[in-house]
């Protein structure tokens, strides 16, 4: 795999960026011990956690994975400076108190929470810093419309790249991005940076994955003419493009021993759990297979392929779906193939925003 550059910035990635927010919660540290160094032995050199994981986010596995990574990283003192190391600083707390007090994100709660991470990463500087969710008000994670009733807005935007400017010019951190983000955020974050000569996103993280094609509408424009990269999470749409759904009643509590879909209750009040988002998975798992390829294959190479993506975020619970995801590097999807998926697409359009 050849490296990437992410937006304007001076990091370069592979690809394929390992996702660990199942680090402290379904896998636990030995196992996940054992897939950074795999990845690493694989030749990624792209790692990507949060401050809020592991997920589903609870009181007592707040930071957890960011720990876990840390321990990694003290064990393997050599590997630090082969990859590139992100994570987030949580937005508004969504019900979560023990992320910080009070409901904003405010430049204070921003330099906290890095120094927070840089702790328990056991690392000098972040070489990508991200904002996890805006702290106005967008309609995500599942939420289809923007409503300004609800706006809430305590920090500009202009305050925050403050905030991220000092962390840049004190060494903690290398490089910003965004994530959850909109057309608006991106624009906006842009503008601001080059008006005020602040740090400029070099990245924004959103989910992107056949049942979820939401950026197709607009933010791949922006995103594109203003030189930021697309870091594409959920690529198999939270397991349901791997096929292991297709069954009916598997999707429920019923659903195979550690799948996340069965464990994950809020995730699946959410995008992930409406029907319509399954139906339209099965529709293109069975596209896939038609073809000779197994679903994982077509949805991945959907995106490794995709001119929008910079790297696809992978999340794993084992060595073996590691190297299933790893695998899948390569394969290319036909005109043909490509031409039935935008068919689905427009019949189904997008069901899990």
């Amino acid at each position: 795999m050849n490296k990437i550059q992410l937006g304007q910035s001076d990091l370069h990635v592979t690809p394929i960026c390992l996702g660990t927010m199942t680090f402290g919660e379904q896998v636990n540290e030995a196992a996940a011990h054992a897939i950074l160094s795999r990845a690493m032995e694989r030749g990624v050199n792209f790692i990507d956690t949060a401050e809020m994981y592991a997920v589903p986010a609870r009181a007592d596995t707040f930071g957890a994975t960011e720990t876990i990574i840390g321990h990694w990283l003290a064990a393997n003192p050599g590997m630090r400076d082969k990859l590139v190391l992100a994570t987030k600083v949580a937005g508004p707390s969504r019900g979560m108190p023990w992320v910080r007090e009070g409901a904003g994100m405010t430049a204070a709660d921003i330099v906290a929470s890095c120094h927070a991470s840089l702790r328990r990463l056991q690392t000098d500087v972040i070489d990508l810093y991200q904002i996890h969710w805006p702290e106005r008000h967008v309609p995500a994670f599942g939420m289809a419309y923007y409503d300004p009733t609800k706006e809430r807005s305590a920090t500009p935007i202009h305050e925050q790249l403050d905030a991220l400017a000092g962390l840049v010019k004190a060494g903690k951190v290398r490089q910003i991005g965004l994530s959850n983000e909109t057309p608006y955020g991106v624009h906006e974050f842009v503008r601001l940076a080059e008006q005020h000569g602040l740090p400029r996103v070099a990245t924004v993280q959103n989910v992107y994955c056949l049942i979820s094609r939401a950026l197709d509408n607009g933010l791949d424009e922006t995103m594109h003419r203003l030189g930021v990269s697309l870091l594409a999470y959920s690529p198999l749409g939270f397991g349901l493009l791997t096929g292991k759904y297709d069954v009916s009643g598997t999707e429920g509590p019923d659903a195979p021993r550690g799948a996340r879909i069965a464990s994950y209750e809020s995730v699946r009040k959410q995008r992930w759990g409406r029907p319509e988002a399954l139906a339209a998975a099965r529709r293109y798992n069975a596209l896939a297979r038609d073809h000779g390829l197994t679903p994982a294959q077509m949805a991945l190479a959907f995106c490794y392929t995709n001119w929008r993506v910079a790297s696809t975020i992978i999340g794993v619970t084992s060595l073996a779906q590691l190297d299933e995801d790893l695998d899948a590097w390569g394969t290319t999807l036909t005109p043909s193939v490509l031409a039935e998926i935008d068919k689905i697409r427009w019949e189904l359009r997008d069901p899990a925003l």
